[in-house]
């Protein structure tokens, strides 16, 4: 999940147990009652779930349905240009309705049997460890509120659109789901809060906001990129970068905007290399060593 993101909608538990999803005066929602007391109780429906069991079903509107309808319509046109051969691989295995937001379970009933991934739901920020470190368990987070009905192509912060469309798709390839796990193994072994960020920056830049070349063209793989109706037509033309660890696990981003710098992999194979290698052998000492060689 975006953390930064859960800024503008930290959730907060009432004395008599219930939830209270605090959006900012800016969010799309704020002013909308209907909207603020569904994004309670579907937030609810996380706080209350637990490991193991079931995850609880979100009602949706039929406004809700329209929106995901909308936005999976306007995305697959775009991912058909723009996405990378095994996103798509992903997509057609996986079979996302298209017509009707899913539910969490039923995405991890798709899900599991092609590579092992389930849904877990979250109400709103899950700290850094908990939300990397389950991926090696073949778990992944995920919000299951939609994005407010009057601005269907935006979110302040990841709806279940991001968390599905962009991340879902990629968990069904087999190769995109092995660095899912090997981000989560990485973020379980290391200890001190400055490489277990290095760890997340990486994530960031790759499984979050991705590119590769695919022959001649530039390719999306990162969820953030792929779930974004404007951000996906954008890319291209920002500051595309060769993959480095070193300057990933390092750089700031601002989440309010698109990003304007991207790593770009050669290929797969090179990703995996370079990216899945790191995930897979990375230590405290070894991230130290690479945070040691920035100067700023």
């Amino acid at each position: 999940m975006f953390e930064e993101a859960q800024y503008f909608a930290p959730v907060a538990e009432q004395d008599d147990g219930s939830v209270v999803v605090e959006l900012a005066s800016s969010h799309p929602g704020f002013a909308d009652p209907v909207y603020r007391a569904r994004r309670n109780a579907i937030a609810q429906l996380a706080v209350n779930h637990r490991k193991g069991t079931p995850i609880p079903a979100a009602e949706y509107t039929e406004q809700e349905h329209g929106i995901w309808a909308l936005v999976t319509r306007e995305l697959a046109v775009k991912h058909a240009k723009y996405a990378t051969a095994e996103y798509l691989e992903g997509a057609e295995r996986l079979g996302l309705p298209d017509d009707r937001i899913p539910q969490l379970e039923e995405v991890s009933g798709l899900l599991s049997p092609l590579t092992g991934f389930r849904y877990l739901p979250a109400a709103g920020l899950v700290p850094l460890r908990d939300f990397y470190g389950v991926l090696a368990d073949g778990y992944f987070h995920s919000t299951q509120y939609i994005r407010h009905h009057s601005v269907p192509f935006y979110t302040p912060e990841p709806d279940i659109i991001h968390e599905v469309i962009g991340h879902a798709n990629a968990l069904a390839h087999d190769r995109y789901a092995a660095l899912y796990r090997l981000a989560g193994a990485a973020a379980r072994r290391v200890e001190s809060e400055p490489a277990l960020e290095f760890v997340s920056k990486v994530f960031w830049f790759t499984l979050e906001f991705g590119v590769m070349s695919e022959g001649p063209e530039l390719k999306a793989y990162g969820a953030g990129i792929l779930s974004s109706y404007g951000e996906i037509e954008e890319f291209r033309g920002m500051d595309i970068r060769p993959l480095d660890l070193r300057v990933m696990g390092t750089t700031q981003y601002d989440i309010t905007k698109y990003q304007d710098v991207l790593f770009r992999a050669e290929s797969l194979q090179h990703l995996e290399d370079v990216v899945g290698g790191f995930w897979e052998t990375c230590d405290d000492d070894s991230i130290a060593g690479l945070l040691g060689g920035n100067q700023g």
